[in-house]
Protein backbone atom coordinates (compact mmCIF):
# COMPACT_ATOMS: atom_id res chain seq x y z
CA UNK A 1 0.00 0.00 0.00
CA UNK A 2 1.17 3.56 -0.66
CA UNK A 3 2.76 4.80 2.59
CA UNK A 4 0.82 6.85 4.91
CA UNK A 5 -2.46 6.03 2.90
CA UNK A 6 -4.06 4.20 5.91
CA UNK A 7 -3.34 6.23 8.42
CA UNK A 8 -4.57 9.47 6.37
CA UNK A 9 -7.88 8.02 5.46
CA UNK A 10 -8.23 7.08 9.68
CA UNK A 11 -7.62 10.42 10.47
CA UNK A 12 -10.10 12.15 8.06
CA UNK A 13 -13.02 9.45 8.75
CA UNK A 14 -12.75 10.37 12.12
CA UNK A 15 -12.90 13.31 14.25
CA UNK A 16 -9.56 15.47 13.74
CA UNK A 17 -7.47 15.18 16.36
CA UNK A 18 -5.36 18.02 14.49
CA UNK A 19 -4.91 20.92 17.42
CA UNK A 20 -4.87 23.10 14.18
CA UNK A 21 -8.59 21.70 13.06
CA UNK A 22 -10.33 22.98 15.78
CA UNK A 23 -11.32 26.13 16.19
CA UNK A 24 -10.53 28.83 19.14
CA UNK A 25 -13.81 28.06 20.99
CA UNK A 26 -13.39 24.42 20.28
CA UNK A 27 -9.89 24.66 22.28
CA UNK A 28 -11.70 25.72 25.78
CA UNK A 29 -13.71 22.88 25.37
CA UNK A 30 -11.62 19.76 23.84
CA UNK A 31 -8.36 20.83 25.27
CA UNK A 32 -8.27 19.64 28.78
CA UNK A 33 -5.79 18.79 31.45
CA UNK A 34 -5.91 14.75 30.15
CA UNK A 35 -5.03 16.08 26.78
CA UNK A 36 -1.27 15.40 25.58
CA UNK A 37 0.02 17.39 22.34
CA UNK A 38 2.11 15.44 21.08
CA UNK A 39 5.09 17.86 18.28
CA UNK A 40 7.11 15.54 15.87
CA UNK A 41 9.89 17.08 14.98
CA UNK A 42 11.97 15.90 11.99
CA UNK A 43 14.75 17.37 9.20
CA UNK A 44 15.42 18.57 5.88
CA UNK A 45 19.50 17.20 5.52
CA UNK A 46 21.13 14.85 3.01
CA UNK A 47 21.11 11.11 3.79
CA UNK A 48 23.46 10.19 1.58
CA UNK A 49 22.93 9.62 -2.42
CA UNK A 50 20.08 6.92 -2.31
CA UNK A 51 17.70 8.84 0.05
CA UNK A 52 16.01 12.27 -0.11
CA UNK A 53 16.32 15.54 2.25
CA UNK A 54 13.07 14.23 3.41
CA UNK A 55 13.53 11.28 5.22
CA UNK A 56 13.65 12.51 8.96
CA UNK A 57 10.48 14.93 8.29
CA UNK A 58 8.21 12.31 6.85
CA UNK A 59 9.10 9.38 9.62
CA UNK A 60 8.33 12.03 12.27
CA UNK A 61 5.45 13.21 10.38
CA UNK A 62 3.83 9.96 9.42
CA UNK A 63 4.77 8.22 12.88
CA UNK A 64 3.14 11.53 14.86
CA UNK A 65 -0.34 10.67 12.37
CA UNK A 66 -0.47 7.03 12.92
CA UNK A 67 0.17 7.46 16.74
CA UNK A 68 -2.67 9.81 16.78
CA UNK A 69 -4.93 8.11 14.89
CA UNK A 70 -4.47 4.66 16.22
CA UNK A 71 -4.23 5.93 20.12
CA UNK A 72 -5.32 9.49 19.90
CA UNK A 73 -9.20 8.76 21.85
CA UNK A 74 -7.98 6.65 24.46
CA UNK A 75 -5.32 9.16 25.55
CA UNK A 76 -6.47 12.00 24.74
CA UNK A 77 -3.68 13.30 21.84
CA UNK A 78 -3.65 16.13 20.16
CA UNK A 79 -1.52 16.96 16.84
CA UNK A 80 0.64 19.93 16.33
CA UNK A 81 1.83 20.62 12.77
CA UNK A 82 5.36 18.61 12.11
CA UNK A 83 8.16 21.06 12.73
CA UNK A 84 10.13 19.99 9.86
CA UNK A 85 13.38 22.08 9.95
CA UNK A 86 15.64 21.38 13.06
CA UNK A 87 18.93 21.07 14.92
CA UNK A 88 21.01 19.78 11.24
CA UNK A 89 24.49 21.25 11.12
CA UNK A 90 26.31 18.06 11.29
CA UNK A 91 25.13 18.04 7.74
CA UNK A 92 25.62 21.52 7.23
CA UNK A 93 28.59 21.26 4.58
CA UNK A 94 25.90 19.26 2.56
CA UNK A 95 23.57 22.51 0.19
CA UNK A 96 20.42 21.75 0.56
CA UNK A 97 20.33 21.05 4.27
CA UNK A 98 18.01 23.32 6.21
CA UNK A 99 19.00 23.68 9.65
CA UNK A 100 18.51 25.92 12.67
CA UNK A 101 21.20 26.96 15.35
CA UNK A 102 20.66 24.97 18.98
CA UNK A 103 19.66 28.60 19.77
CA UNK A 104 17.15 29.28 17.78
CA UNK A 105 15.48 25.52 17.70
CA UNK A 106 15.55 25.92 21.73
CA UNK A 107 14.01 29.40 21.40
CA UNK A 108 11.03 28.29 19.29
CA UNK A 109 10.18 25.36 21.17
CA UNK A 110 10.39 27.04 24.18
CA UNK A 111 7.71 29.44 22.33
CA UNK A 112 6.40 26.92 21.64
CA UNK A 113 5.65 25.44 24.80
CA UNK A 114 4.32 28.92 26.33
CA UNK A 115 1.63 28.57 23.44
CA UNK A 116 0.49 25.53 24.63
CA UNK A 117 0.46 26.54 28.01
CA UNK A 118 -1.81 28.86 27.05
CA UNK A 119 -4.17 26.20 26.86
CA UNK A 120 -5.71 23.39 29.65
CA UNK A 121 -3.31 20.88 28.36
CA UNK A 122 -0.35 19.74 30.81
CA UNK A 123 1.42 17.55 28.60
CA UNK A 124 3.34 18.05 25.92
CA UNK A 125 5.56 15.73 24.00
CA UNK A 126 8.39 15.76 21.38
CA UNK A 127 8.61 13.32 18.81
CA UNK A 128 11.35 13.48 17.26
CA UNK A 129 12.82 11.85 14.53
CA UNK A 130 15.97 13.42 14.03
CA UNK A 131 18.93 11.85 16.09
CA UNK A 132 20.74 15.03 15.87
CA UNK A 133 17.78 16.86 18.38
CA UNK A 134 18.08 14.59 21.05
CA UNK A 135 20.52 16.34 23.36
CA UNK A 136 19.00 19.28 22.59
CA UNK A 137 15.51 18.24 23.20
CA UNK A 138 16.41 16.64 26.28
CA UNK A 139 17.83 20.27 27.23
CA UNK A 140 14.25 21.81 25.63
CA UNK A 141 12.54 19.20 28.02
CA UNK A 142 13.73 20.87 31.32
CA UNK A 143 13.38 24.35 29.67
CA UNK A 144 9.85 24.33 28.60
CA UNK A 145 9.31 22.31 31.98
CA UNK A 146 10.62 25.21 34.82
CA UNK A 147 9.94 28.43 31.79
CA UNK A 148 5.78 26.99 31.45
CA UNK A 149 4.70 24.40 34.18
CA UNK A 150 4.10 21.78 31.16
CA UNK A 151 4.89 18.35 32.02
CA UNK A 152 7.39 17.24 28.90
CA UNK A 153 8.64 14.20 27.23
CA UNK A 154 10.94 13.13 24.57
CA UNK A 155 9.87 10.29 22.58
CA UNK A 156 11.30 8.44 19.20
CA UNK A 157 10.04 6.56 16.65
CA UNK A 158 13.60 5.15 15.92
CA UNK A 159 16.51 5.28 18.64
CA UNK A 160 19.75 5.74 16.36
CA UNK A 161 22.35 3.53 17.98
CA UNK A 162 24.35 6.81 19.01
CA UNK A 163 21.36 6.83 21.06
CA UNK A 164 21.22 3.60 22.53
CA UNK A 165 18.90 2.31 19.82
CA UNK A 166 20.11 -0.98 17.65
CA UNK A 167 20.89 -1.86 14.13
CA UNK A 168 21.39 -4.97 11.97
CA UNK A 169 24.98 -6.92 13.29
CA UNK A 170 26.92 -5.98 9.82
CA UNK A 171 26.51 -2.20 10.82
CA UNK A 172 28.77 -3.01 13.58
CA UNK A 173 26.64 -0.70 16.22
CA UNK A 174 27.42 2.37 13.15
CA UNK A 175 24.43 2.36 11.69
CA UNK A 176 22.90 5.67 12.50
CA UNK A 177 22.15 7.82 9.55
CA UNK A 178 20.82 6.24 5.63
CA UNK A 179 21.47 3.05 7.12
CA UNK A 180 19.67 -0.15 6.50
CA UNK A 181 16.56 0.62 9.19
CA UNK A 182 16.42 4.06 8.20
CA UNK A 183 16.75 3.29 4.52
CA UNK A 184 13.88 0.18 4.95
CA UNK A 185 11.06 2.67 6.63
CA UNK A 186 11.46 4.68 4.09
CA UNK A 187 10.94 2.42 1.01
CA UNK A 188 7.90 1.94 2.94
CA UNK A 189 6.69 5.24 3.87
CA UNK A 190 7.88 7.18 0.55
CA UNK A 191 9.20 4.20 -2.43
CA UNK A 192 9.24 6.36 -5.36
CA UNK A 193 11.74 8.55 -3.36
CA UNK A 194 14.22 5.52 -3.25
CA UNK A 195 17.36 4.89 -5.26
CA UNK A 196 18.62 2.04 -3.91
CA UNK A 197 20.52 1.39 -6.73
CA UNK A 198 22.60 4.31 -6.01
CA UNK A 199 23.13 2.68 -2.21
CA UNK A 200 26.39 1.64 -0.61
CA UNK A 201 28.58 0.03 1.98
CA UNK A 202 29.87 3.04 3.89
CA UNK A 203 30.24 2.03 7.83
CA UNK A 204 33.30 3.26 9.81
CA UNK A 205 34.78 -0.30 10.81
CA UNK A 206 37.85 1.75 12.42
CA UNK A 207 35.99 2.59 14.97
CA UNK A 208 34.21 -0.72 15.75
CA UNK A 209 37.69 -2.13 17.80
CA UNK A 210 37.06 1.04 20.25
CA UNK A 211 36.04 0.17 23.39
CA UNK A 212 34.64 4.01 24.85
CA UNK A 213 35.49 5.91 21.83
CA UNK A 214 32.64 4.46 19.19
CA UNK A 215 29.35 5.56 18.81
CA UNK A 216 26.67 4.59 21.63
CA UNK A 217 30.24 4.40 23.76
CA UNK A 218 30.84 6.09 26.77
CA UNK A 219 32.99 8.46 25.69
CA UNK A 220 31.03 10.89 23.36
CA UNK A 221 33.02 12.88 20.36
CA UNK A 222 31.68 15.66 18.08
CA UNK A 223 31.61 14.58 14.27
CA UNK A 224 30.05 15.71 11.30
CA UNK A 225 28.00 13.49 8.41
CA UNK A 226 31.33 13.86 6.02
CA UNK A 227 34.08 13.06 8.36
CA UNK A 228 33.42 9.28 7.34
CA UNK A 229 33.32 9.68 3.76
CA UNK A 230 31.47 12.42 1.30
CA UNK A 231 28.27 10.39 0.80
CA UNK A 232 27.21 11.40 4.34
CA UNK A 233 25.72 8.61 4.75
CA UNK A 234 26.52 6.19 7.92
CA UNK A 235 25.57 2.85 7.43
CA UNK A 236 24.74 0.28 4.83
CA UNK A 237 21.58 0.34 3.01
CA UNK A 238 22.44 -1.93 0.84
CA UNK A 239 20.39 -4.88 1.62
CA UNK A 240 17.04 -2.63 2.80
CA UNK A 241 13.55 -3.51 1.96
CA UNK A 242 10.04 -1.97 2.04
CA UNK A 243 8.51 -5.58 3.62
CA UNK A 244 11.27 -5.08 6.35
CA UNK A 245 10.26 -1.33 6.75
CA UNK A 246 6.87 -1.99 6.96
CA UNK A 247 7.21 -4.19 9.93
CA UNK A 248 9.48 -1.63 11.70
CA UNK A 249 7.28 1.26 11.26
CA UNK A 250 4.25 -0.78 12.53
CA UNK A 251 6.16 -1.98 15.72
CA UNK A 252 7.23 1.36 15.99
CA UNK A 253 3.93 2.90 16.34
CA UNK A 254 2.36 0.43 18.89
CA UNK A 255 5.71 1.30 21.13
CA UNK A 256 4.77 4.60 20.80
CA UNK A 257 1.17 4.34 21.85
CA UNK A 258 2.34 2.43 24.64
CA UNK A 259 4.43 5.16 25.52
CA UNK A 260 1.46 7.89 24.89
CA UNK A 261 -0.45 6.02 27.68
CA UNK A 262 1.76 5.88 30.02
CA UNK A 263 2.83 9.67 29.40
CA UNK A 264 -1.36 10.19 29.70
CA UNK A 265 -1.23 9.31 33.38
CA UNK A 266 1.93 10.62 34.34
CA UNK A 267 1.98 13.61 37.39
CA UNK A 268 5.51 12.61 38.69
CA UNK A 269 4.20 9.70 40.77
CA UNK A 270 1.01 11.22 42.46
CA UNK A 271 -1.93 9.23 42.89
Amino acid sequence: MESGAGTLDAMETAPSRRLEDLSGPEIAERITESSVIVQPIGAVEQHGPHLPLSVDHVIAHEAGEAVVAEHGETSDLWLLPTLSVSKSNEHAWSPGTLWLSAETLLAVLRDIGRCIAATRARRLVFLNGHGGNSALLNVACREVRLAHGLMTFLVHPFVPPDHGGTCPETELGMGIHGGHRETSVFMHLRPDLVHLEKARRAVPEGLASNRYVRFGGLASFGWLSNDFGPDGHIGDPTGANAEEGKLLFETAVALLGEQMAEIAAWDFGRS
